[in-house]
């Protein structure tokens, strides 16, 4: 009997190898979020073009960045013939975890030009502690 090797994503790959004009446009808001650290902070950046920054809240609730918000749904006009039509409009939410512990009362929330940008203070918190191992004779 011959071992075949198991490739669980073959039939995957196979789908988009034989059908390649399926493309999967991104639809509506594209909420992804670039966390990175500096020496004293954790910064977020997320895209959030055409949004008012009213209209957006930043909340820092269990170990989470959570942000909410909202795009005004705009009338149809009837003169208009879309041809396409992908922007989202409507409340949006997206929730990350946090790397650290972060000083809740000092984070602090810029927008411009369409980038929110979340700076949050690292909590000063217990450093690593090595125990020694005592061996029982």
């Amino acid at each position: 009997m011959a071992i075949i090797k198991w490739e669980p994503f073959g039939d995957v790959d196979s789908f988009f190898e034989e059908f390649p004009a399926v493309s999967f446009p991104k639809m509506g808001l594209d909420l992804a979020v670039d966390v990175y650290e500096d020496e004293n902070n954790i910064i977020a950046e997320m895209n959030l073009p055409g949004i008012e920054p009213e209209k957006v809240d930043v909340t820092v609730e269990d170990n989470y960045l959570r942000v909410r918000g909202s795009r005004e749904e705009k009338k149809e006009e009837k003169k208009k013939h879309y041809y396409s039509k992908e922007i989202r409009r409507g409340s949006f939410e997206r929730a990350v975890r946090l790397p650290n512990l972060v000083q809740k009362d000092k984070v602090k929330a810029e927008y411009k030009d369409g980038i929110l940008k979340i700076t949050l203070p690292k909590a000063a918190g217990e450093k690593a502690k090595k125990i020694q191992i005592k061996a029982q004779k």
